[in-house]
């Protein structure tokens, strides 16, 4: 999966569900992905139900990395 393909075109997140301290969202092509809730990275971030793809793109680059290494 490429990360720009994952974030163009106005794709969208969706907030699927919380575990562990992570936001888990998915993107309009399927792919799901952790926002870990970390207090001093998100600091007073607002996390939105659905919003653009492009606002997430570090979390979607480090699990496709996170992903990549275990295969």
């Amino acid at each position: 999966m490429n990360l720009i393909d994952l974030v163009n075109n106005n794709q969208q997140v969706h907030f699927e569900y919380y575990r562990d301290n992570e936001l888990w969202y998915k993107t309009d092509s399927g792919f799901l992905f952790p926002v870990p809730l970390i207090a001093k990275e998100i600091g007073s971030a607002t996390f939105l139900r659905d919003d653009k793809a492009i606002l997430f793109m570090r979390y979607i680059r480090k699990y496709l990395k996170e992903m990549e290494e275990k295969s």
